[in-house]
């Protein structure tokens, strides 16, 4: 995106030195990275980085408004609300695509948005690496709000451990050693000791809740959450389990409620110019008029499962719930990645953290995903190079 850097790196660019990239990247934890990764970062200005920030803050105002709550609590699902909810919600996540707008300006478009994890340990890793084999330039930097890899680790351990011990905190997912992105919970047992456990080792006495860590029945104190209901609702084999909404004595980071409450819910609150304009299905009095311009998405969904990209007719009709749809403006993805054949589309996620006691969260790390497909996804960009996990290196203050 910023044109001589772009021009300069793709110059640059060798099979050989992705290739000792690559293996230097999956060196830390051998078999552990199953995705694509990018043959190259984004590069992107002060000026592209405002407005992404400008956008990320403005939805902040909303979260931190006093009746957020209470604006949101249609959001859960019956049989999904979790007991002891926090305050706030201490990891939140925003998905831009880089657009082009009439002006034939670079802007960002707000796709998405979670009040849940992402990759916050292994994007510390991940852009060292990188740094390591190419050339960036000193004045740009994959970390926001002036952080540096020692602020932003030490930010990250102590909201993930609060004031609890390394051995009574877990990263809890199911079957944590087969997930696609096992290599960041690795990566953050490399920075803040927190171990992955797997739900079905999870085990309660009253309302205390434990596991196995070495053989030794280990109180749990604080759950870094990283399990997600539909992933759960879809297993068949796992056994008797732990209910997790039930009241346990257990502090959670971040509470599973916040992922029903900052998502694809909290869209058709949201007014700015980097915003799709989105709207709740059954409150609306009638359909656009070009209808073809606009993606029909459930609310409860993840991973983009059930999302109609083009609404043919009868689709609007079929919905039995409309209360839980949203009919959200189609955002185009600009060709703005150069590449040696055809240009690549660019998602960045911008990660924020939200340490106890502070009144706002913090900018401080993001990712990138590039694709030549017709969505974000390894699905839509399969036999395709160029295209995968990435990075933003965004120009300093």
């Amino acid at each position: 995106m910023v044109s001589d850097l772009r021009k300069t790196f793709n110059s640059e660019f060798t099979v050989e030195k992705y290739e000792n990239f690559l293996r230097d990247l999956k060196s830390l934890h051998p078999g552990a990275i199953e995705f694509r990764v990018a043959e190259t970062p984004i590069f992107a200005d002060r000026d592209f980085k405002k407005k992404v920030l400008d956008a990320c803050e403005s939805i902040i105002d909303i979260i931190t408004e006093p009746g957020f709550k209470e604006l949101t609590e249609r959001g859960i699902p019956g049989g999904e609300r979790v007991k002891n909810e926090s305050s706030h919600c201490q990891m939140i996540v925003f998905d831009f695509g880089i657009c082009v707008n009439k002006e034939n300006e670079l802007e960002p478009q707000l796709i998405e948005m979670q009040g849940f994890p992402s990759l916050y340990g292994f994007q510390v890793y991940y852009p060292e690496v990188v740094e390591k084999h190419f050339e960036i330039p000193e004045n740009y930097s994959h970390y926001l709000g002036g952080y540096d890899k020692d602020s932003y680790v030490k930010m990250l351990r102590g909201l993930l451990l609060g004031n609890h011990a390394p051995e009574n905190v877990i990263l809890l997912e199911i079957r944590p050693e087969q997930q696609k992105t096992r290599i960041d919970f690795y990566c953050t047992e490399d920075y803040t000791g927190i171990k992955p456990v797997c739900i079905t080792n999870v085990f309660a006495e009253g309302k205390k809740l434990y596991y196995q860590k070495d053989g030794v029945k280990t109180p749990i104190h604080r759950i870094y959450n990283r399990l997600i209901f539909d992933d759960l609702k879809a297993q068949k084999d796992l056994g008797d389990i732990i209910d997790i909404t039930q009241d346990w004595d257990v502090e959670w980071v971040p509470h599973p409620n916040w992922f029903y409450r900052i998502s694809k819910f909290t869209l058709p609150f949201i007014r700015h110019p980097y915003v799709p304009a989105t709207f709740f299905v059954n409150e609306l009095k009638q359909l656009p008029a070009d209808l073809e311009n606009y993606v029909l998405k459930p609310l409860f969904s993840f991973a983009g499962q059930g999302v109609v990209i083009d609404i043919q007719s009868g689709d609007m009709e079929a919905i039995k719930d409309p209360e839980n749809w949203i009919l959200q403006r189609k955002v185009t993805y600009a060709d703005v990645i150069a590449t040696p054949d055809i240009p690549a589309k660019a998602e960045i996620r911008v990660m924020y953290l939200w340490p106890d006691g502070d009144a706002r969260p913090h900018a401080a790390i993001n990712l990138a995903r590039l694709s030549k497909g017709k969505m974000i996804g390894v699905r839509y960009n399969k036999d395709k190079e160029w295209v995968g996990g990435s990075v933003c290196f965004f120009e300093k203050d």
